[in-house]
């Protein structure tokens, strides 16, 4: 098989099946710095530029700083910074299936041994746009990196490197600064490394113009990113797909359909960011909290009080889930009836339904095998997290117990009940099957089933302050319920205790 290459896309030798970049797409001007070559990037902000670049909107490319020499920097050379983004997913209830090559990278640059280059590009005209994905813990302070490194060592260093470079080669110009979005997955990740940024320049760059000049002619958003890529496949579904395609490709990503890049920004970050109308997921706005508050409340909050659950109905998978009509049932009501309602900011109905919708057909998706054991892992802290506030504002709305909610707090002590210890470790047990329980409170709850029987085990561990920052059994009912669905998920099993569940109640109408 001939390997992915420039010259077989002007040579269209690959399949017609895939969706191949115009060779014009090669000589568009370099507009973007990117930090990180990881796949979230490159299947989502990188291949929306290069759908954009084809559609004669952005017009421009993508520069990459590497942190080291190692893993795939070499890939990228010997096939001239193109890859494959191979779309697999569901939407409206539709299978999508899509291939395409992008284009949008020109040069990915070695941090280690480039370094003189990435800081020559901060001097280009062309540069309006900085990107990065350097793992939750790249946007950190470093107090002892050097900005004047070749390279520094920290993102921030590195960032802060760059910036002062371009204030230099432009005297400080207020029209070259840069709108910087980071795509940390942490909250208000532009909030955090604008601040360390500040810092470290306060303490390394005794320059007052500078200090002025990264305060008001930068941008740095806040943004919010959400799409499933789980990178390369394994060997034997790359093999298929290299037959398929008609060419090898080093570098090629899976990626589902979904895709939502929320940033928070003004006209100036509307106006740098052209390439926004190429997909309704690309959301520009002031205030993102919206989007925030959707991802974390219905699809990380509906992941986490459904997974007990499915562990204790023997289903597996996520996507087995939404193939077993009481489980998808239920997590379709606990999306939609209880955790919606009880999102504590205002959310447009239709929007929050849309969405809502769209987190069942990711469920659905073929293409993605989730466990529900892993997301059980760190359960009682990911509830406290996702759902307590959920949970104690539909309280303050509707002053009832949500059922759904209840009966995933249910699930969640019973799957918190060990059947055995080995060392630090404690195990349960579900349809004969052992599981790990990769929890910090594992021991606690132990202890607490031992001491109290079933009738009394809610109000217990529902009354902890420290577990759950407030004494849960102040809320009418709630304790009753989550007991009374404790009893039968112990006697009846979940599956029973499911589909008595539902039989008694109204479907909600999406």
């Amino acid at each position: 098989m001939p390997i992915l290459t420039q010259a077989l896309v002007r040579a269209a030798a690959a399949s017609p099946a895939v969706s191949l970049p115009s060779p014009a797409l090669f000589d568009l001007p370099e507009k973007v710095l990117q930090f990180g070559t990881g796949v979230l990037l490159r299947g989502l902000p990188d291949f929306l530029i290069d759908q954009a670049n084809r559609q004669g909107i952005f017009n421009g490319r993508v520069v990459v700083v590497k942190s080291t020499d190692g893993g795939d920097a070499a890939a990228f050379q010997r096939q001239d910074n193109l890859y494959t983004v191979c779309i697999r997913g569901i939407e409206d209830e539709v299978p999508v299936r899509q291939d395409v090559v992008c284009a949008s990278l020109s040069r990915v640059l070695s941090a280690k041994s480039q370094w003189a280059e990435v800081l020559a590009f901060a001097a280009s005209p062309d540069l309006q746009l900085v990107l990065s994905n350097t793992t939750e813990v790249g946007i950190v302070l470093d107090a002892d990196d050097d900005v004047r490194g070749a390279p520094p060592r920290s993102f921030p260093g590195k960032l802060l490197a760059v910036l002062l470079a371009r204030y230099e080669a432009f005297a400080g110009a207020a029209d070259k600064g840069l709108v910087i979005v980071p795509t940390e997955l942490i909250p208000d990740n532009g909030t955090k490394l604008r601040g360390i940024l500040r810092e470290l320049a306060e303490s390394q760059v005794p320059d007052v113009g500078f200090l002025n000049w990264l305060e008001n002619a930068n941008t740095v958003c806040n943004s919010l990113v959400d799409r499933i890529v789980p990178g390369r496949p394994d060997a034997a579904a790359q093999a298929a797909l290299t037959q398929e395609l008609g060419y090898d490709d080093e570098l090629l990503t899976m990626s589902e359909a979904y895709a939502l890049w929320a940033i928070e920004g003004g006209e100036r970050v509307r106006q740098v960011l052209s390439f926004q109308p190429v997909h309704p997921g690309i959301i520009v706005q002031p205030d993102i909290t919206q989007f925030k508050e959707l991802k974390l409340r219905l699809l990380n909050g509906t992941h986490s009080l459904a997974s007990g659950l499915a562990v204790l109905a023997g289903v597996p998978t996520v996507r087995g889930a939404m193939e077993s009509e009481p489980l998808f049932t239920y997590i379709r009501q606990l999306m939609l009836a209880d955790l919606l309602p009880g999102i504590p900011y205002p959310i447009d109905e239709k929007v929050g339904q849309r969405f809502g919708m769209q987190v069942l057909d990711r469920f659905r998706n073929p293409a993605v095998e989730h466990r529900w054991l892993a997301i059980t892992l760190n359960y009682s802290a990911k509830l406290r997290m996702r759902v307590l506030p959920d949970l104690l504002h539909y309280y303050e709305r509707f002053g009832a117990v949500p059922q759904y909610v209840a009966l995933g707090f249910a699930a969640y002590l019973l799957f918190m009940r060990s059947t055995r210890q080995e060392g630090d470790n404690w195990y349960g047990e579900a349809h004969g099957q052992e599981y790990l329980i990769q929890d910090e409170q594992a021991g606690y709850f132990a202890d607490l089933w031992v001491r109290c029987p079933t009738n009394a085990l809610a109000q217990e561990a529902l009354r902890n302050v420290s577990l759950w920052g407030t004494d849960l059994t102040a809320l009418p009912g709630f304790v009753s319920a989550v007991t009374r669905y404790l009893l039968q998920l112990q006697q009846e099993g979940a599956a029973a205790t499911l589909a008595g569940k539902l039989s008694r109640t109204h479907s909600v109408t999406a």
